[in-house]
């Protein structure tokens, strides 16, 4: 980057005292992975594209829905109408908002078989993800390799966000020892979720990470920051001294979820928030040939094959999605066992 561009394009950002020019030439060299690309994964990229992330790895299972627009701010309808992944979509978008910067889009669900593969050039991990199991999965693959990361999360018009710095904060097990029942929590689904929140929590989310990747650890907030924009209410938590010493992840370094023992055997479905639609997991990592397979497929339905998936529009409304990692998006049902017989019947998984 030269000294004409830093004096144009980040000029009034490495102006502030907190970051500088030294602080801009460490964000340029800096490597920020994203996991999730819905709405708080969107702003946070937004953010940080803008800001001059020299890296950024977008990580989303997931395509682009015309529900997602009301508040993911990268999509637009035409991405809704295609289907585009939304790592593909965010990365199209972020890299004509700044071409000096390397945008990487990572079209897969995180999990304990690719998290090595898919976080190793990270100095910083960002969650946007929606969901409890995939926050631990990175929490462990954090800890365990010294990486700091950005817990976030909002619903309704509610949101918190925490900074885990291994070795020297709580990570997530101490603060939450054992993951949230099924239906405990409120969902985008059940509650709802306003865009302002969303916006909220991504840009603390975005600041934590300029902060530690400028050096600048004195001013991170140290807290599990909670916010209501709907009541207005802000509550700063002090965690500083909840570490604990005996917690099975940074105390114990004990590593469950990235051994990925749970349910190894046979498919894994989740329902995706805010749609009738139901992901499947294969029970083993798969690398499948989609051009292959859509002669095949096609029998079942109409076939599309797109560059990043095999698309069939099924009898009875249902569009089952198929990516090369073997996983799949049953659009059009609520039920897991409805997902999992389709897949079966499809690919005799």
């Amino acid at each position: 980057m030269t000294n004409v561009e830093l004096d144009t394009r980040y000029a009034r950002q490495a102006r502030f005292s907190g970051i500088g020019s030294d602080g801009q030439q460490r964000l340029l060299q800096a490597h920020a992975a994203i996991v999730g690309v819905g709405a708080l994964g969107c702003a946070i990229a937004n953010h940080l594209a803008r800001a001059g992330v020299g890296s950024l790895i977008l990580i989303d299972r997931d395509i682009v829905d015309r529900s997602n627009l009301q508040r993911q701010m990268l999509f637009d309808e035409a991405d809704a109408a295609a289907g585009t992944p939304k790592a593909v979509a965010a990365a199209a978008r972020l890299s004509a908002v700044n071409s000096g910067i390397s945008i990487a889009a990572r079209v897969a669900d995180l999990n304990a078989y690719n998290v090595e593969r898919l976080l190793n050039d990270a100095d910083i991990v960002l969650d946007g993800t929606d969901n409890f199991s995939v926050r631990y999965l990175i929490n462990e693959y954090c800890v365990k390799n010294g990486i700091p990361w950005v817990y976030g999360g909002a619903v309704g018009a509610s949101g918190m966000s925490l900074t885990v710095i291994p070795g020297t904060t709580p990570c997530l097990r101490c603060l939450f020892p054992s993951m949230p029942p099924g239906g405990s929590l409120d969902t985008c689904e059940t509650a709802g979720v306003l865009a302002p929140i969303v916006d909220t929590i991504a840009s603390v989310q975005a600041m934590e990470a300029i902060k530690l990747l400028t050096g600048r650890t004195e001013a991170l907030h140290g807290s599990l920051l909670q916010i209501d924009l709907w009541q207005s209410q802000w509550q700063s938590l002090a965690v500083g001294g909840a570490r604990n010493p005996e917690c099975p992840v940074c105390g114990r370094r004990h590593f469950e979820a990235l051994e990925g023992n749970e349910e190894a055997d046979g498919t894994m479905t989740v329902s995706l928030c805010g749609r009738s639609t139901v992901q499947v997991m294969p029970g083993r990592p798969l690398t499948l040939d989609l051009q292959a397979l859509e002669p095949r497929l096609a029998r079942a339905g109409s076939a599309e094959l797109t560059a990043y998936s095999l698309r069939l529009q099924l009898p009875g409304g249902v569009t089952f999605v198929l990516f090369d990692d073997g996983r799949a998006l049953v659009m059009g049902t609520e039920e897991a066992q409805t997902a999992r017989r389709i897949y079966a019947e499809l690919l005799g998984e």
